[in-house]
């Protein structure tokens, strides 16, 4: 990653101090001096820390990790994996939602339809998708993506990273959670094979809406949870302070939802999280999203609605 594009969190402290120690030793290298053995052995130790830090990550520290912006996000996925991907806009009923991006591709050659929040990657962008937060239109949205699937037997891909649905008065007003339910429902109804990957945050019914799918994936450092840390601290304790106690006991980490059978498998990241190295990620990812979709190929309709329903009823007997 470009000097100028590094960030670290809090926890990251060791290794940011490693690494400046680093570009301090490496300007005297450009200046002339010989101490490449003092810059490979400060790299190994710094390469070391990374590693020691992201074996043990807590719940809070991946709900950080899931968070950064740094992280790549949904166009990102698009541009790596989907080609002569043709977004599609509007619900027909109001109005175009930029938070939940939704159109149709090809992926490895195979005609696709694929949908997922975009957070943004500056200001400007941010502002432009709402953070990653959609209305009852972007959900719409994918209800009609679904259906245009279903009609022309295409198989779907969800990409979810969203703090949740957005929550002001005018999208409840517009029948939020009635849209989140019937998007829901779409995914359940489908014939045709869905895949989702958890990239980053799936937070509440904003992710489900659309995750609810044959399989299930996340990334390694990746969350998913019904609510957020924040959100369940300022609930449980009437103090959004305590976000980091909520996290640590919530069990939303990707580890938690295999062992409970939420999802099917995890997606390892490189070391130091997804954002490190964006396209190993990605090409991990297109990996894990053919491998899916081949354990279902041969099923037919019946089948796939069937697979699908009994994974979401297993969840239930299993943690009952």
């Amino acid at each position: 990653m470009p000097d100028q594009m590094r960030s670290y969190l809090d926890f990251e402290k060791p290794v940011a101090e490693l690494d400046s120690k680093l570009d301090e030793l490496r300007t005297l290298a450009a200046s002339g001096s010989d101490i490449a053995e003092e810059i490979g052995r400060i790299e190994d130790k710094a390469a070391q820390a990374m590693a020691d830090l992201y074996l043990n990550l807590t719940p809070w520290q991946k709900t950080l990790v899931a968070r950064h912006p740094q992280r790549p996000h949904f166009n990102d996925f698009i541009k790596g994996l989907i080609t002569e991907f043709t977004p599609l806009a509007g619900d027909r009923k109001f109005g175009e939602d930029e938070a939940l991006v939704a159109g149709f591709g090809r992926f490895r050659g195979e005609a696709i339809c694929v949908m997922g929040q975009e957070k943004g990657d500056s200001t400007e962008s941010r502002i432009k998708h709402n953070f990653g937060m959609a209305r009852p239109e972007g959900y719409r949205k994918c209800v009609r993506l679904m259906e245009m699937a279903e009609r022309f037997g295409l198989p779907v891909l969800s990409l979810a990273d969203s703090a949740g649905a957005y929550p002001g008065i005018g999208a409840e007003e517009r029948g939020q959670a009635e849209a989140i339910a019937r998007s829901t429902d779409a995914c359940m109804a489908l014939t045709v094979p869905n895949v989702a990957i958890i990239t980053g945050e799936g937070m509440s019914g904003g992710a489900i809406a659309i995750t609810t799918a044959n399989k299930v994936l996340m990334l390694e450092h990746a969350i998913y949870s019904v609510i957020s840390p924040e959100a369940a601290s300022s609930i449980l304790w009437r103090d959004g302070s305590k976000a980091q106690e909520a996290a640590n006991n919530m069990k939303i980490t990707a580890q938690d939802m295999l062992r409970f059978g939420v999802i099917d498998s995890i997606l390892k990241e490189p070391v130091g999280g997804a954002h490190r190295d964006p396209a190993a990620m990605i090409a991990t990812t297109g990996d894990a999203i053919a491998k899916a979709f081949d354990e279902l190929r041969g099923l037919d309709g019946d089948a796939i609605r069937k697979h699908r329903r009994q994974k979401f009823l297993d969840i239930g007997r299993k943690l009952g």
